[in-house]
């Protein structure tokens, strides 16, 4: 049976509309099918600084990881995108969060695989607490953030305080499919990572 996304339902946290997100591994539906799939999101910050620099490229040195970010929005559903399967090697930054280095949870959500094979985050559950993620903005400018820690979390119990909750800090969150697969064949857990800037 072929494995597909499956996201969680949208969540409203008080005095801001946030919701889990959860970036998913597995095979990719046919493209008719994919535009459908839900992959719940976040309402934008208030406040984005106007010199914020959108992030282009991300890189986890300790994994030999260096890919591309491209912008994720939102299904007309109002649940996050997710990198289209083809691009499985190309990390996603929801636009709806944080510039990656601002003040805010910024969040970048990657598949471990697709149908095409591995996947940009296949390896994140590897990650030392203290490794080095780098994201470089377009001006060239990189931000470093230090992992803090990881988890795995079924989807039908996503922290999305921990994950959304306002902040002033300036971290970031990384986000894929982990775990096994249900009946139908959908990843059943997501594995976050949590980084602060240094």
């Amino acid at each position: 049976m072929p494995r597909t996304h499956r996201a969680l339902p949208v969540a409203a946290l008080a005095l801001a509309a946030l919701a889990a997100l959860t970036g998913c591994s597995g095979d990719d539906p046919a493209p008719a099918a994919a535009a459908k799939k839900p992959t719940t999101t976040a309402e934008a910050p208030a406040h984005r600084p106007a010199a914020a620099r959108p992030p282009t490229r991300v890189s986890i040195p300790s994994l030999g990881v260096d890919s591309a970010v491209m912008r994720l929005g939102l299904n007309p559903d109002r649940t996050v995108e997710v990198p289209p399967a083809d691009r499985g090697m190309t990390t996603g930054w929801y636009t709806g969060s944080a510039v990656p280095g601002e003040p805010g949870a910024a969040v970048l959500i990657g598949h471990n695989d697709t149908r095409y094979g591995r996947a940009v985050f296949h390896d994140l559950k590897k990650i030392a607490r203290g490794a080095d993620v780098v994201v470089r903005d377009a001006d060239g400018k990189e931000i470093h953030f230090e992992v803090t820690a990881r988890e795995t979390v079924r989807k039908d119990d996503f922290p999305t305080a921990r994950v959304y909750g306002r902040t002033t800090e300036r971290v970031l969150r990384l986000i894929t499919c982990d775990g096994g697969f249900d009946a139908d064949g959908h990843p059943v857990d997501n594995l976050i990572v949590y980084a602060k800037r240094t």
